[in-house]
Order: C-alpha cells, then sequence, then structure tokens
C-alpha cells in the first residue's frame, strides 16, 4: 500500500467557528485632573486583567498626581500589579526619575502593558540623554527583585539606589493567600528612608471577604512598616451593579501609606538618606 494512502486530510482540522474568537481588545481613557488623557488597552478575556479600569487604579493616579511635587516628581516608582498600567503612566507624566510597571510574568500581559507605556510615550518627558523612564517588565511577588532593581539610574556617584521611593499597590491585598509575598516584595524595594512610601489602595468588589483583606495591615506592621489610613472615598456607582454583598463597600476605595517603622531605620536615619 503506498505510503499516501495513510492521509488523513483534514480529520484532525478543528471546523472554522469550533472555538469562540478571542475577544477584541478594547480600549478605556482616564483623565488626569490636568485635563491630560491617559489611553490604555485591556485584555478582557485574560483571567488576570479584566476589562475595566478599576476604581482603585483610578484614585491612585489621582492621588499622585495631586501630590506630585513630594511624593513622584525626580522619584524612583514602582507600580505592583499594574494591569493596564495608568498610575505608573501618569507617574511618568508627572516627572518621576524612574518609573518601572509590573505584572505577572504572562505574556500577554506584560505585552499589553508594554503596549500602553508605547501609547503614552509622546506624553511623557524624557529624563537625562533623552532617556524615557518609563520601564515594563513581569514580576511575581515574592521572588528576587534584582531585575527591578536595576532599572533605577545610576546615582551622580556611580553607586545605585536600594530601593524604590514609591511602591504603587492598587487592587492587590484581595489576594490573601499572596500576603506573605506582597510584604516580601515590599521588604526587598522600599527604599530605606522615612519618607519612602507604599500607597496600598483598594476596594472590597467581595465585601464579605473584607476581613481576609485586612489582615494584610497587621503582617504589614509585623514585617517593620507602620500603617497610616490616608482617605476612604465613596464612588458614584459599583463597576458591578449584579455582583452581591454590600453596594456601599463596592463603591468605596480605601487608601493606606505604609512607611518603615522608626526602629527599622536606624538611629541617626535622616528624612532624605
Amino acid at each position: 500500500m503506498a505510503e499516501e494512502d495513510f492521509s488523513t486530510g483534514d480529520m484532525f482540522q478543528d471546523p472554522e467557528g469550533y472555538y469562540p474568537d478571542e475577544p477584541e481588545p478594547t480600549f478605556a481613557e482616564h483623565t488626569m485632573l490636568s485635563g491630560k488623557t491617559v489611553r490604555v488597552r485591556l485584555v478582557g478575556s485574560h483571567p488576570l486583567y479584566g476589562n475595566l479600569l478599576w476604581n482603585a487604579g483610578r484614585t491612585s493616579a489621582h492621588y499622585i498626581e495631586e501630590r506630585t511635587e513630594d511624593l513622584i516628581r525626580g522619584k524612583d516608582v514602582l507600580e505592583i500589579g499594574a494591569a493596564a498600567g495608568v498610575p505608573s503612566i501618569v507617574s511618568a507624566i508627572q516627572g518621576a526619575n524612574t518609573v518601572v510597571l509590573t505584572d505577572y510574568p504572562d505574556p500577554d500581559l506584560v505585552q499589553n502593558m508594554q503596549h500602553n507605556a508605547e501609547l503614552a510615550v509622546d506624553q511623557i518627558p524624557k529624563g537625562p540623554d533623552n532617556r524615557n523612564p518609563l520601564h515594563v517588565d513581569g514580576y511575581q511577588w515574592g521572588k528576587p527583585v534584582e531585575p527591578l532593581l536595576a532599572y533605577i539610574p545610576p546615582l551622580a556617584d556611580g553607586s545605585r539606589a536600594t530601593g524604590f521611593d514609591v511602591l504603587i499597590m492598587a487592587d492587590v491585598i484581595y489576594s490573601y493567600p499572596e500576603h506573605g509575598n506582597l510584604v516580601k516584595t515590599m521588604q526587598k524595594t522600599l527604599k530605606k528612608t522615612a519618607e519612602a512610601v507604599a500607597l496600598v489602595i483598594f476596594t472590597p468588589y467581595q465585601p464579605w471577604l473584607l476581613s481576609q483583606t485586612e489582615k494584610f495591615f497587621p503582617l504589614a506592621e509585623a514585617g517593620g512598616f507602620t500603617v497610616t489610613k490616608i482617605f476612604e472615598k465613596l464612588m458614584g456607582e459599583v463597576l458591578f451593579e449584579d455582583d452581591p454583598g454590600d453596594e456601599k463597600l463596592r463603591r468605596t476605595v480605601f487608601g493606606y501609606e505604609l512607611r518603615w517603622s522608626p526602629d527599622q531605620l536606624g538611629e541617626g536615619a535622616s528624612k532624605s538618606a
């Protein structure tokens, strides 16, 4: 029998339309307080990503814009769990020295963050030597942080900063099994100065899990940080109308600042060290 008689033809070819088409990417816009518009692409089919700009991300972006001079300008910023990356992009627009935009190291997520960074490139002021301050990388919480720290440019004397001035953590502490890894990442990436700060901003989209979410804060305190509540903002409407649970909580954005405890800084640590 000739070899070609064993041909299966299209026997194992899935018929057209057998699998549903991948949803087309959607776009969303964030209006800055200055009136500038940040446009980002969303990947609605990805389980880690979602197809919305979350209230915590928008609120974080407004918060850092309001406090640009003290919080952002000339500073090194790391965003953890960035998704579309609006707070990072706003930080870069507002004159941060370095911004590193990170999320889980899934190729689709990282590529989409890179796409959004490129969309914003014309809005971002260049640093010395025409350097773009905004960088994108995949990062899994709790893993080694040296690749992230390497994005911080050398200081004038050739040395490198030992951490970031600002961490942005919007809607990440809902994942309570990861609280330990989040604290570990903070310990390794937040610069050990009195003014370095981690912004932890979230909405309890599942209000019945709020007590689990809030366990992050005593764990962070045990890890060497002080916790200060900075705001509680009630948004105009919920993101998911049909979801269960207390509607007011699902409309509320909570904001906290975490800084190094004085005993972690050592004697004589200066605010601008």
